[in-house]
């Protein structure tokens, strides 16, 4: 604001100027004056600093090249180095006591990823040897380039059934050389997006997809997955539908129980799955015991597989796993669909599930990063992923991410590093090299009972309650994801939920506005319906605006407000009081402004002028005001109309009414 305003007060101030000195158009009246602050008008800035300052803030917000700045050369390298493989960093102070925990954790989650490796492998169509690869060569990776010492890597049962749904319906499991080529294809493509999303720094876009879109997607997948288990625990082995939607699914399980039910499968599976469950209860209920949910599912394997191998009980329809291969991962790189009608596909199914994989892994280590008072970096987690996943492809492994059950054993198991992966690792090669003919004769009712048991920790239904007590429309949100999932499929569900974000982020778009009053005794101006004790200024309305003004929502905020004023003017009206000669807009909210912001001010001052009210503003930021002076807008409204707050803009609108009741 230009120094008319100070000068007229400092002259009442000073020389003891009469009133009538100061301009008319304020209405100043006789009494006292507080000091009126001029709006400071911030330094015009050159096009190349802008641009630099809004790259680094969007992009570089976290300094990541801080550590590097005064090291000499040598010291850069080593930085550098520890910056990709955060390994060598924490490897220096690296210890005994520190190795015995992360032993007994990795051995712990090893107990329990190989029997759910086994189950995931069948849920993505893929033979069970591709679940225990991918436990094996991805988590060595992620150990050596990832900066969250808890998470548990490897294959998990949400990305299995997406990945799963979305290859059977392009190429019929039943061909598996090109249904694992597709496979192994779509993880290059997960590994590469994820990858790409790390380097170039684009983190943010994870974070477009809601908590709520989330709890309700992966609560109908946990669904869709305990029903597709119906199949193992049933003894079901014909007829059995290839589609996830709830009607379909029990439409199959209904439709075989006269003849494809087995009994001898279904004493095995539900009582392994009272076990399970009976266990994961115990871990629940005393912290001193989460080795018994974590190695539950291994003496379940280990017990039914010995049951059935001595009673044979697969020549009385008791279906097996029968063959894993042994050895571990032969490479898959020539197995690459990079040419061809699949490309794309391939391209397509890896994006979704890359991104699924990630923020899944994102939020694990975000949770237990928090509970250990530590952080993450991530955009290192996402070129960790990546890189793991696009190493995986080429091993036959099919996509990896976070495990929150095998993530949760691991923290609880008191792991210190990612060594723990490392020791998790290590058991799937022993196994891969040395037992897996002994998982021969394993039932698939106790793989089913395994993932059954897995999943229900994904219905959260306690989240689904906080949700609705917060905020409804998240709550619709999570519902259509959820409800879209179980009644169509994995990937409409995903889609809803994406949708519902679309329109969130359009609705956020449309600001919240607001008709200030003066709360009694004081010269704070709030919120009239969230206090109704604030009383109005005679002849002035002032109104919040809530938002950054853009493109998308300057004609709402516009019009919003002269409906405002058309409201109040029919109530003073009414009652007879003064009517509206100034309208205030308190722009504190209002972290910026475009060129359709501009324009809509202008109308907005334009409409105001024929309705013979004078148009201020109150408190605009530092880009706000420039972009007003930029325009010549500020100019136009003049500088004597911009204040640094609504209640200086009252003192000069209305001295009397504003002096009343402050303390």
């Amino acid at each position: 604001m230009s120094g008319r305003v100070g000068d007229e007060i400092q002259m009442k101030e000073t020389a003891g100027g009469d009133i009538s000195s100061v301009s008319s158009s304020r209405r100043h009246h006789s009494g006292t004056f507080p000091y009126i602050h001029k709006v400071g008008k911030p330094p015009k800035q050159n096009l190349l600093k802008e641009i630099t300052t809004a790259v680094k803030e969007t992009f570089f917000s976290d300094d990541p090249l801080r550590s590097f700045k005064d090291q000499p050369k040598s010291k850069k390298f080593v930085l550098g180095i520890q910056a990709v493989f955060p390994i060598f960093g924490w490897a220096r102070d690296y210890s005994l006591a520190k190795f015995k925990g992360d032993l007994i954790a990795g051995l712990t989650i090893a107990s329990l990823c190989i029997p759910q490796d086994i189950g995931y492998a069948k849920l993505a169509y893929l033979p069970p040897q591709n679940g225990l690869y991918s436990s094996f060569v991805p988590p060595l990776v992620y150990a050596f380039m990832g900066s969250s010492r808890d998470i548990a890597i490897g294959p998990v049962a949400v990305v299995s059934l997406l990945l799963g749904d979305l290859l059977q319906a392009e190429i019929d499991p039943k061909d598996l050389i090109p249904y694992r080529r597709l496979a192994f294809t779509a993880t290059f493509f997960a590994g590469l997006t994820q990858l790409a999303l790390g380097f170039f720094r684009l983190g943010f876009f994870i974070e477009f997809l809601s908590h709520a879109a989330i709890v309700g997607f992966m609560g109908g997948a946990a669904i869709t997955i305990a029903l597709q288990q119906l199949k193992g625990l049933l003894g079901i082995n014909k007829n059995f539908t290839k589609k996830t939607d709830i009607v379909s699914v029990m439409r199959s399980v209904f439709n075989s129980a006269h003849h494809g039910w087995n009994w001898q499968t279904i004493v095995i599976g539900v009582t392994f799955l009272a076990f399970l469950l009976v266990a994961k209860h115990i871990g629940k209920r005393n912290k001193k015991y989460f080795w018994v949910p974590a190695i539950a599912p291994m003496i379940s394997v280990v017990v039914s597989t010995f049951c059935v191998y001595i009673t044979r009980a697969d020549k009385d329809g008791v279906q097996i796993v029968n063959h894993i291969d042994k050895g571990i991962n032969p490479p898959s790189a020539n197995d690459l669909f990079l040419s061809g009608e699949y490309v794309g596909i391939a391209f397509r199914i890896g994006v979704v599930a890359g991104i699924i994989a990630l923020t899944e892994a994102i939020a694990i280590g975000r949770t237990f990063a928090a509970m250990k008072d530590y952080q993450i970096d991530g955009n290192k987690e996402m070129v960790a992923l990546g890189t793991m996943n696009i190493i995986g492809s080429l091993t036959s492994c099919y996509v990896a991410t976070g495990s929150f059950s095998r993530s949760a054993v691991n923290y609880m198991a008191g792991c210190h590093t990612a060594v723990s992966n490392i020791v998790m690792a290590g058991v799937v090669f022993l196994t891969l090299e040395l037992i897996t003919p002994l998982f021969k004769y394993t039932p698939n009712a106790i793989l089913a009972s395994i993932i059954i048991a897995a999943v229900i920790n994904l219905l959260d239904y306690e989240a689904a309650i906080l949700i609705w007590k917060i905020d409804k429309f998240d709550f619709v949100a999570c519902m259509g994801a959820f409800f879209g999932v179980i009644f169509i499929s994995v990937e409409i569900g995903l889609l809803i939920a994406v949708h519902f974000i679309y329109m969130y982020t359009y609705f956020t778009y449309v600001p919240r506005t607001a008709v200030l009053g003066k709360l009694p005794r004081t010269s704070v101006y709030r919120n009239t319906l969230q206090y109704p004790e604030a009383r109005q200024i005679p002849g002035v309305l002032i109104i919040r605006v809530d938002s950054a003004i853009y493109f998308s929502n300057s004609n709402y905020i516009k019009e919003r407000i002269l409906r405002w004023l058309t409201e109040e003017e029919e109530r003073v009206n009414e009652n007879n009081m003064p009517r509206i000669q100034h309208l205030i807009v308190e722009m504190s909210p209002v972290t910026d402004i475009d060129t359709s912001g501009i324009h809509a001010l202008e109308e907005l001052y334009k409409s105001l002028q024929k309705k013979e009210v004078q148009l201020a503003l109150a408190n605009p930021g530092t880009i706000v005001m420039d972009k007003l002076y930029a325009s010549e807008f500020a100019n136009e409204i003049g500088e004597s109309n911009i204040f640094l707050s609504v209640r200086d803009a009252v003192h000069i609108f209305a001295p009397k009414t504003s002096n009343t009741e402050e303390p």
